[in-house]
C-alpha cells in the first residue's frame, strides 16, 4: 500500500493501477472507434441476456427474501457498530442521503417515461388500453420497488457490518473475510473483488450520467430552445462532471448532506402541486389500486422469464436490464450507504433502506404515472407518442398539459442536475475509497481522478451508442459482479452466526 503524502494520497497499487489502465484503454478505444465498440458491446450484451438472463431473476429475487429474513430474524437486532453505539447521522438526513445517491436520475427520467411505454407496449395484451395503463404502472412499481433496494440492502450491510462491527477496511473484499481469511481477502481473490467493484461502479454511474445529461438537454430545450443532439450532450457531461468534482472533494458533510436535503424539498415541492393541480382522485385512487396489484403479482414478474417469448425482447430490455443496473450500482450505492449508516442495527437498515425509499419511488412513480395515463387514456393526448420519439422528453411532454409547466420544466431540470451531481458524488468518493485500501476519508486528488474517469466513460458510451450503450455497459459490468454478492450473503450468514 502505498502511503505517500501527496495529492493523490494513499492507494492499493495493484487496484488502482490495473482499475485505472483498463478504463483508460477503454475510454481511448471506445473514443478512436465508437462503431466497432459498440458492435462489441451489443454482441456481449445478446450473449448474456440470451443465456444468462434467468440468473438476474433468480439472483435479485433472492436478494429480497434474504433481506426481508435477516430482518425479521434473530439477528435483527445487531448493531452496525459497537454495541450501544448511536448513529451518526439523524434519521432524515439518513434518509435524504441514501435515497439522493440511490435512486436519483433515474426516477425523473424514467417516471412518466416507463409508464407511457409500457402503456404504448406492453409487456402482454393490447397496447393503448386501459388494461396496458395497468399493467405499465404494476410493473414501473416493481421495477422500482422492493428489488433494487434490497440489492443495495445486502452489500451495504455486509460493508457496514465488517467495517464498523469488525473493524476491517472500507473494502468489498472485506465482506469475504468468514469465508476467504485474512490472507484471503488481502491476496488476489480480494484484489479481483475490489477491481469488479470499481468497473461495475464506474459502468453503472455511466449509464445514469448519460440519461441525466440527455433529460437535461431535453429541459434545457424545452425551458430555453437551446439545441439537443450528443455534442449538447458531452457538454452537459462535462460541466456536471466539474460540479460534482467539486461537492466530492467538499466531503460528505458539507457537500452530498446539503444537496440530497435540498433535493428532497424541490422533489416534494413538484409532486405536491402535481396531486393538487392533476386528477388528483385518480391518482389516489390509482395509486392504492397498482400496490394492491404489485403485492398480488410480485411473485409471478419477479421469475417471468418469457421463456416462449410472447413478447421477444421485452424482459430483456426492462427488468433484466434493470436488474442488471442495480447490481452495477450495488458496490458504490452499498459503500455509501454503508458509510452513513454507522451505529444502526441491522432491522433498522434494512427496513430504511428496502422499506422507506421503494414506498418514496411508489409515490414519486404514482403520482408523475398517473398524471401521464390520465392525459392519454381520458383526454386523447399524445405524451406516449413524444415518448416513442424520444424517451428524454417524457415528463417534460406530461408538463405541457398542466398549468406553470415552465416553472416545472425549469424546477426538473435542476433536480435532475443536483441527483446527477449527488448520485456521481457519491460514486466518485466511493471509488476513491476501494483504491485507497478502504480509506473512510480519502484525499481530494483521488476523488479529482476518479471523477474524470468516470465523466469520460459516459461520454465515451454516448458516442458508441448513446442509450443502448449505456444500457449494455450496465449488464455487463454487472454480471460478474452478481455472483459476489452471492458470496457475501454466505459470509455474512457464517458471521452473523458467531455472534454471541
Amino acid at each position: 500500500m502505498s502511503n505517500k503524502k501527496s495529492f493523490i494520497g494513499k492507494i492499493d497499487p495493484a487496484i488502482f493501477s490495473f482499475s485505472a489502465a483498463i478504463m483508460v484503454l477503454f475510454v481511448l478505444w471506445t473514443l478512436c472507434q465508437p462503431k466497432e465498440a459498440g458492435d462489441t458491446f451489443n454482441a456481449v450484451q445478446q450473449f448474456i441476456t440470451e443465456n444468462c438472463g434467468w440468473s438476474y431473476l433468480i439472483g435479485v429475487t433472492f436478494f429480497l427474501l434474504f433481506a426481508l429474513f435477516i430482518a425479521l430474524s434473530k439477528y435483527g437486532n445487531i448493531i452496525l457498530g459497537k454495541d450501544c453505539e448511536k448513529p451518526e447521522y439523524s434519521t432524515l438526513s439518513w434518509f435524504s442521503m441514501l435515497f439522493a445517491a440511490g435512486m436519483g436520475i433515474g426516477l425523473i427520467f424514467w417516471g412518466v417515461a416507463e409508464p407511457m411505454t409500457h402503456y404504448a407496449s406492453p409487456p402482454f395484451g393490447q397496447p393503448s388500453t386501459i388494461e396496458s395503463a395497468q399493467i405499465a404502472m404494476r410493473y414501473t412499481f416493481f421495477h422500482w420497488g422492493l428489488h433494487p433496494w434490497s440489492v443495495f440492502a445486502v452489500i451495504g450491510l455486509s460493508m457496514a457490518y465488517f467495517q464498523f462491527r469488525k473493524g476491517l477496511p472500507a473494502l468489498v473484499s472485506s465482506t469475504l473475510y468468514p469465508l476467504l481469511g485474512e490472507q484471503g481477502i488481502k491476496g488476489w481473490i480480494g484484489k479481483l473483488v475490489d477491481i469488479l467493484a470499481v468497473f461495475a461502479t464506474i459502468f453503472g454511474m455511466a449509464t445514469s450520467l448519460g440519461l441525466g445529461a440527455m433529460q437535461i438537454g431535453t429541459g434545457l430545450n424545452y425551458a430555453y430552445g437551446l439545441p439537443t443532439g450528443n455534442t449538447t450532450t458531452v457538454v452537459i457531461i462535462a460541466v456536471i462532471t466539474a460540479l460534482f468534482i467539486t461537492s466530492a472533494v467538499t466531503g460528505i458533510e458539507r457537500g452530498i448532506k446539503f444537496l440530497s436535503k435540498v433535493n428532497m424539498l424541490l422533489l416534494f415541492v413538484i409532486l405536491t402541486f402535481m396531486l393538487i393541480v392533476g386528477p388528483t382522485r385518480f391518482i389516489l385512487n390509482g395509486f392504492v389500486e397498482t400496490i394492491g396489484s404489485y403485492v398480488q403479482n410480485i411473485i409471478q414478474m419477479s421469475l417471468w422469464a418469457d421463456a416462449y417469448n410472447t413478447n421477444p425482447g421485452w424482459v430483456k430490455g426492462w427488468t433484466i436490464f434493470y436488474w442488471a443496473w442495480w447490481v452495477a450500482w450495488g458496490p458504490f450505492v452499498g459503500a455509501f450507504i454503508a458509510r452513513i449508516s454507522r451505529g444502526r442495527t441491522v432491522r433498522e437498515f434494512i427496513l430504511g433502506v428496502v422499506i422507506a425509499p421503494a414506498l418514496m419511488s411508489f409515490i414519486w412513480m404514482g403520482v408523475m404515472g398517473n398524471s401521464a395515463l390520465y392525459i392519454d387514456v381520458f383526454e386523447h393526448g399524445g405524451i406516449a407518442t413524444q415518448v416513442a420519439k424520444d424517451m428524454s422528453t417524457a415528463i417534460f411532454a406530461m408538463f405541457q398539459y398542466y398549468p406553470l409547466a415552465g416553472v416545472l420544466t425549469c424546477l426538473t431540470t435542476l433536480i435532475i442536475a443536483i441527483f446527477f451531481i449527488t448520485s456521481a458524488d457519491s460514486a466518485t468518493y466511493v471509488l476513491a475509497m476501494f483504491t485507497s485500501g478502504g480509506e473512510l476519508n480519502p484525499k481530494a486528488g483521488l476523488k479529482i481522478f476518479w471523477g474524470f474517469v468516470v465523466g469520460a466513460a459516459a461520454i465515451a458510451l454516448m458516442a458508441a451508442g448513446g442509450l443502448g450503450a449505456l444500457q449494455t455497459a450496465s449488464i455487463v459490468s454487472a454480471f460478474p459482479f452478481m455472483f459476489v454478492i452471492f458470496a457475501m450473503v454466505a459470509s455474512i450468514i457464517k458471521a452473523f452466526k458467531n455472534e454471541n
